[in-house]
């Protein structure tokens, strides 16, 4: 039976690092570091917890449900497999991540060589973002190798460029690390963990998953455990390239206290470049991370487009990619600063959902695959995290939270977390009690196609 060779496994991980490794995995580790200062290992600890082993699970579990994201989603009930599908490509689509890749590019690649005078218009930004999305669409209705040769070229230039901005501070410190600041000084780990909700990469590993699946048996592995143990592998080179880079970031951040407070880490790195480089240092920085930016862009917006086409009847791909273009355009005129915090609620609201989902797919067998277990424990999670989000955005449910206040681990951040499990153990108490339909028995027992 075909296998994928080490070099071939390599090449897979690598892709899968390409993939998640976009605006967000550069600029909230630097973020965390200076907010964290002397706590930042402990604060990455639980970023690395959402932000690397989220999407590593995320990857697992659709290699292990043979599927995809509405096929996990499925297990819970149809409906809630399209709107949750839904919901998941607008969050890593439109309505966050694509306009990330604009805002970022903005951050690092333009405004640092604006003059002073110019640096509080609305304009650089407005132009920046219709010419970056125009491109963005261009390319995604011109399909050429330029894209993929950029990626690949790309990601190892970035990668070398982070690795020496790191070694620079440590040869050369900035200065030492501040204090902890905000939730930070209370609770690092938490603050930490769901600082890794903005990366989007948990949601996005339920849509990636299945193209890393498709990439094994393209070149041949056709054996179901195989594709499946290939994916794993794949995953975890992914995940430690991710982990490695982000303990670089975010050490970069916690010394740059001396550099002045920033409003977001694409400020806090072009701070650290500027200082230990030069011009020239932010130039090269800010071109890497446009082309990167701008790769991201155009898989995103493709992605997004064909799923999007295929599920609204009348609407083609080409119209679709120009309705994605010209909504991200839009979007990312908000700034990045106000694009993060717009992202805080929305993440809060559907991230609990998305990781119940898959810790659920790991124990499918094990509870029979009795869809009242995913019913049970995804309502509850919903019941809960969709206040969160509510709150956050200010809308008047405090006679609620008063109520989940009184949850064990709320104030943290996790309150769903407990609920959750309460509510899959009465799901399948549920299922073991009733009555089994026709075929029931046997479904969660079929072996998954990996197709």
């Amino acid at each position: 039976m075909r296998e994928l060779s080490t070099r071939e496994t390599i090449t897979v991980g690598l892709m899968l690092f390409a993939l998640f490794f976009g605006a967000g995995n550069m600029i909230f580790p630097p973020a965390l570091g200076q907010a964290a200062g002397t706590d930042v290992w402990t604060a990455m600890l639980g970023f690395i917890t959402t932000g690397v082993g989220l999407p590593l699970l995320g990857v697992i579990a659709v290699a292990y449900g043979g599927g995809n994201l509405q096929t996990l989603a499925g297990r819970v009930h149809p409906l809630f497999a399209v709107v949750f599908t839904f919901i998941v490509y607008l969050a890593i689509g439109p309505f966050m991540a694509i306009p990330r890749t604009g805002t970022v590019t903005f951050e690092m690649a333009i405004l640092p060589f604006l003059p002073d005078s110019a640096k509080g218009s609305w304009v650089p930004l407005f132009i920046t973002t219709i010419i970056y999305f125009a491109l963005t669409y261009w390319l995604c209705l011109n399909p050429s190798k330029l894209v993929d040769r950029i990626g690949k070229i790309l990601t190892p230039a970035l990668l070398i460029i982070i690795g020496v901005m790191y070694v620079g501070t440590l040869l050369n410190p900035i200065g030492e690390m501040g204090q902890p600041t905000g939730a930070y000084q209370e609770s690092p780990f938490i603050k930490g963990f769901l600082e890794g909700y903005l990366t989007l990469d948990a949601l996005a590993a339920m849509v990636f998953g299945i193209v890393v699946t498709t990439s094994v048996q393209a070149v041949g592995v056709t054996d179901p455990k195989k594709i499946t143990k290939s994916t794993i592998k794949a995953a975890i080179i992914a995940a430690i390239g991710l982990g490695l880079v982000y303990l670089a970031l975010s050490y970069m951040g916690a010394t740059s206290f001396a550099l002045g407070h920033s409003e977001n880490g694409g400020q806090i790195l072009t701070g650290v470049v500027q200082h230990l480089f030069g011009p020239l240092g932010s130039m090269l920085l800010g071109l890497a991370v446009m082309l990167a930016c701008l790769t991201t862009s155009v898989g995103l917006v493709s992605a997004c487009g064909s799923f999007f086409s295929e599920k609204i009847p009348g609407v083609s791909y080409k119209t679709m990619a120009a309705i994605i273009s010209v909504f991200s355009a839009a979007v990312a005129n908000v700034g990045l600063t106000q694009l993060i915090a717009f992202s805080v609620p929305v993440l809060m609201a559907i991230y609990p959902i998305g990781i119940v989902l898959m810790l659920l797919s790991f124990a499918h067998k094990l509870f029979r695959g009795y869809s009242s277990v995913y019913i049970g424990a995804i309502v509850v999670t919903a019941a809960i995290s969709l206040i969160d989000g509510a709150a956050l955005i200010g809308l008047p449910v405090e006679n609620i939270t008063d109520v989940y206040g009184n949850l064990p681990l709320y104030k943290e951040g996790i309150g769903w977390l407990l609920p959750a499990i309460a509510g899959a153990l009465l799901g399948y108490l549920w299922g073991s009690l009733r009555p089994k339909r026709k075929g029931e028995q046997k479904a969660y027992q079929e072996k998954p196609s990996n197709t």
